[in-house]
């Protein structure tokens, strides 16, 4: 286990890097025994510095890296998880700003929860997941890395609060109970064409499934999923960076979808 001195620097060097919009050579090249759980410790410093100093909630959680495509881009080839904040949530149709909010996003389709009730692992079920849902939302997440030029390792990620930057929500909201979550079909569209699309069983097999995973992982260190929070499941397709003027848009086949634009 790294030292608790070292862990609360690196996670305050993250949260300034994040407040700069500027990078940082990758923690697995300059920590050669960092641990997964070290990373999660340099995260909840990073997470804390947001709370205690800018004010933000923590309203969820979000999976990632749980789809081959993903997993080839980035050759990581196992799950990140990291917390979301009221800071990182925008509206459908939105704009969102780059200069001064993003380094190097980069866009994906997901389907995210939002909870009825309280889950905790270990032992969560893909049954236990449902029952807790109230609705699943179509999503884009846009991911960045305050790690230079995404050359990241998985202990990377995960210290980086699972490479978080923002995230979209839909104004449609559905029962998960109403539909095949494993063949939902997501179709993504950047500046109006298509780029690209993906199905729910692209994470994990079934979203159900990841998200079960991240109460179970995060159980392990003593974090449930709490009510009302909106959990992130996951990328049905590769990423795909933005930069200012790229709009966006996806459509989940049978439920709607959402869009944001960046400037």
């Amino acid at each position: 286990m790294m030292q608790e001195d070292r862990i609360l620097e690196l996670g305050d060097e993250l949260y300034e890097a994040l407040r700069g919009c500027r990078t940082l050579a990758p923690l697995t090249d300059r920590e050669k025994d960092i641990t997964i759980e070290d990373a999660y410790h340099i995260s909840q410093r990073m997470v804390d510095r947001r709370v205690a100093l800018d004010g933000e909630r923590i309203i969820g959680k979000k999976i990632g890296v749980t789809s081959k495509p993903v997993q080839e881009m980035l050759n990581v080839f196992q799950p990140d998880f990291g917390f979301l904040t009221d800071a990182m949530e925008y509206p459908d149709a939105a704009e969102i700003p780059i200069a001064g909010n993003l380094i190097a996003p980069r866009a994906e389709g997901e389907i995210a929860f939002r909870l009825k009730k309280d889950l905790a692992g270990p032992g969560v079920t893909e049954q236990d997941v449902l029952d807790a849902t109230a609705t699943i939302i179509p999503c884009f997440e846009i991911v960045d890395s305050r790690i230079a030029d995404w050359k990241i390792k998985i202990q990377d990620t995960v210290a980086d609060n699972a490479s978080c930057g923002v995230y979209v929500l839909s104004k449609t909201e559905v029962d998960p109970r109403d539909y095949d979550l494993p063949n939902l079909r997501m179709k993504i569209y950047k500046n109006g064409e298509f780029n690209s699309e993906g199905l729910g069983s692209a994470v994990q097999g079934n979203p159900l499934t990841a998200v079960a995973w991240l109460a179970n992982t995060l159980g392990e260190f003593g974090i449930p999923f709490k009510a009302g929070e909106v959990i992130l499941s996951g990328s049905l397709a590769p990423l795909i960076p933005v930069v200012a003027g790229d709009e966006m848009s996806l459509e989940i086949e049978g439920i709607g979808g959402c869009s944001c634009r960046f400037v």
